[in-house]
């Protein structure tokens, strides 16, 4: 591992993480490999246990299990990201259909992992994602209307900020980076996942809609455009 490399991990590994998981043996399981990773890691076996967890210490990312008892863990999710968007969430299900990983990132999921999973794996996904998230190049990019500061992980639309989940900033950093270039769901997936992600390509058009839900589609703003038969690009505002 590079020095570079191994500082992000030692950064990362400060940082605290929620275990939300209703089923004893597994949030056991899961808390002591994470804690041997050297994780801090807070743990709820309910939904509403979690949430107000996170109302007095805010965790870095949430390891989250669909199934609960009560709210069930899309619900979790959904309030999630209206409550804390900075927070990444990683939902762990025993579903492994696809219809039932995208409603997890319909509901506002980073990644997903499916039950049974190697605790090494989850460990990497977890790195993975923050990561990602932790990056900081201190610059602004700005096209048209918008105005995306790094530092900070905001974007503005006319001095106005837009809320964003970690992933999604993630993934306009990207279309504002490579402004009018046409990139495939392959290539979004490695600028703004990571080239070790493991998913599935329907991720990428999951988050590109609810992007469009928030920034709009005015030609004169900027916006996401559909390549058909490739990707998606930015358009410069006009």
């Amino acid at each position: 591992m590079s020095k570079s490399n191994d500082a992000i991990s030692q950064l990362t590994e400060k940082l605290p993480i929620l275990l939300i998981e209703d089923d004893i043996t597994i949030r056991r399981f899961v808390e002591i490999n994470l804690k041997r990773s050297g994780f801090q890691v807070m743990a709820a076996d309910s939904g509403e246990t979690g949430l107000s967890l996170m109302e007095n210490r805010r965790p870095a990312l949430v390891v989250l299990d669909v199934m609960l008892p009560g709210i069930d863990g899309y619900q979790v999710c959904s309030q999630i990201r209206d409550r804390f968007p900075e927070v990444a969430v990683l939902m762990l299900t025993a579903l492994s259909q696809d219809l039932d990983k995208v409603m997890g990132f319909e509901f506002g999921a980073d990644d997903y992992l499916v039950k049974p999973f190697n605790p090494l794996e989850l460990v990497a996904r977890i790195r993975a994602i923050l990561r990602r998230f932790n990056k900081d190049s201190g610059s602004l990019l700005c096209s048209g209307s918008f105005r995306c500061d790094l530092r900070a992980q905001q974007l503005f639309m006319d001095e106005r900020e837009i809320e964003l989940t970690p992933q999604e900033f993630r993934l306009i950093k990207v279309f504002l980076e490579h402004r009018g270039q046409a990139l495939s769901r392959d290539d979004l997936l490695n600028l703004a996942w990571g080239e070790d992600f493991v998913g599935d390509p329907k991720t990428v058009d999951v988050h590109v809609r609810r992007l469009r839900e928030k920034i709009g589609n005015a030609p004169s703003t900027g916006r996401i455009e559909t390549v058909w038969g490739s990707g998606y690009r930015w358009r410069e505002g006009s």
